[in-house]
């Protein structure tokens, strides 16, 4: 039996986390659920299925919410007073780093963007296997995260790292000659550059194969999402960007590749369903009996594979060139994504301006140290550290100077 924290319980990767565990009750333990307090509901929903030991909210103020919430669960499903125990409640912006912490074997951070970067350090300080679908924390806080794990610690959630990670099994790491990442192409695949200008928000929104939250998918519809993936998978794998490559494959079948040094390539194959890679990262190196159903054989399927268009969808280079640069720049690029989408979503920018916005502040903060021109002096967070110099406030930094300086942008383009 394995006891669970969930990170983002509320979230895709949460509820589809639980669906494995509900089907798994002798092999899996929910210990520990966090959310940002939204949907107060469905967390006491959740925590009474599980019978959870400790509940977080990143909002303070939602706790009495919440408290409500449990015995409003309660009374309807016909429990008397005092026949079930409500979870200790975490509260407040460090209630996701102190869950992260509680007594379990793997914590899930299902979270959403950089705000997952500290629980997923606390995670690893405590010990804890940490089955990662939050590839932001990794991302922008690279050399600390690595710094913290044990070889093995981390365990990758996302399908095409998690794919990754099942054929590498296949070889030793002396025998990778690459990686190949697979990418839907989105709902925008054979657009040119000149139709992404007229992208509407729900337009963008409308994924062609997988549901998600709105920021991961409107970086798939930029692409924005798979230059992140590389810099993952750079940093999980310890493979260098030029033998990180990127395939467009809008079945979604075949998640990712590993091609070795005698011509062999072995890829992972199944039906997109993100239960399987999540399933694996409550379990790994084990796998758990019919997680999903496995591809049909019996029908005839075609499974195409295409050349990604870079003058298109930039941001795919644009990720290579903030990875190889390293220190803060990953984080730079991170922030400035999300606060772009979130200009874009709100009507601010227009799509094609997303990838570019985030360029500008990347191109600041690697050459000119960052000046925002409103002083003389560098904004903080925003001039450059290199390598393994950045420490975790100069990330935090560096995040909060690139979300800043891309909504001065954006706010400059309306």
């Amino acid at each position: 039996m394995r006891r669970i924290v969930l990170l983002g319980s509320t979230g895709s990767i949460g509820t589809q986390a639980l669906d494995i565990a509900r089907r798994n009750p002798g092999l899996l333990d929910i210990v520990g659920l966090a959310a940002g307090g939204s949907d107060v509901e469905m967390l006491a929903r959740q925590a009474l299925d599980f019978s959870v030991e400790v509940v977080a909210v990143a909002r303070a103020t939602a706790v009495e919410d919440l408290q409500l919430a449990f015995y409003t669960e309660a009374k309807r499903r016909g429990y008397a007073k005092g026949e079930f125990a409500v979870p200790a409640i975490l509260a407040g912006p460090r209630a996701a780093i102190e869950i992260a912490e509680w007594p379990c074997d793997v914590v899930l951070n299902g979270m959403a963007g950089a705000a997952g970067l500290e629980p997923t350090l606390a995670a690893l300080r405590a010990g804890r296997t940490l089955a990662l679908a939050n590839k932001e924390s990794l991302i922008i806080g690279g050399p600390l995260v690595k710094a913290l794990a044990v070889p093995g610690q981390i365990v990758p959630v996302d399908s095409e790292h998690s794919a990754l990670a099942q054929a590498l099994r296949s070889g030793t790491a002396g025998e990778v000659r690459r990686l190949v990442l697979t990418a839907s192409g989105g709902p925008f695949r054979g657009w040119s550059a000149d139709q992404l200008a007229t992208v509407t928000p729900d337009q963008a929104l409308k994924h062609p194969t997988w549901a998600m939250g709105p920021l991961v998918t409107v970086n798939s519809a930029t692409l924005m999402n798979k230059g992140l993936e590389i810099i993952e998978a750079h940093l999980l794998f310890d493979i260098p960007f030029e033998r990180i490559d990127v395939v467009v494959h809008p079945q979604s079948v075949v998640h990712s590749m590993v091609e070795f040094t005698d011509g062999s390539t072995i890829a992972q194959a199944s039906p997109p369903d993100m239960r399987l890679p999540i399933a694996l990262g409550l379990t790994w190196p084990d796998r758990i009996p019919d997680a999903i159903p496995g591809c049909d054989w019996s029908t005839a399927a075609t499974w195409e594979f295409f050349p990604l268009d870079e003058d298109a969808f930039p941001a795919v280079s644009l990720a290579r060139r903030a990875g190889a640069a390293g220190g803060t720049a990953p984080a730079v690029f991170n922030g400035a994504d999300e606060a772009c989408v979130g200009a874009f979503l709100e009507g601010r920018i227009a799509f094609t301006q997303i990838v570019s916005t985030v360029a500008a502040v990347l191109d600041e903060h690697l050459s000119a140290g960052g000046a925002t021109g409103l002083t003389d002096e560098p904004a903080l967070g925003s001039v450059f550290i290199p390598g393994n110099d950045a420490t975790l406030s100069d990330v935090i930094s560096a995040d909060a100077w690139a979300r800043g300086r891309a909504l001065e942008l954006a706010k400059g383009s309306a």
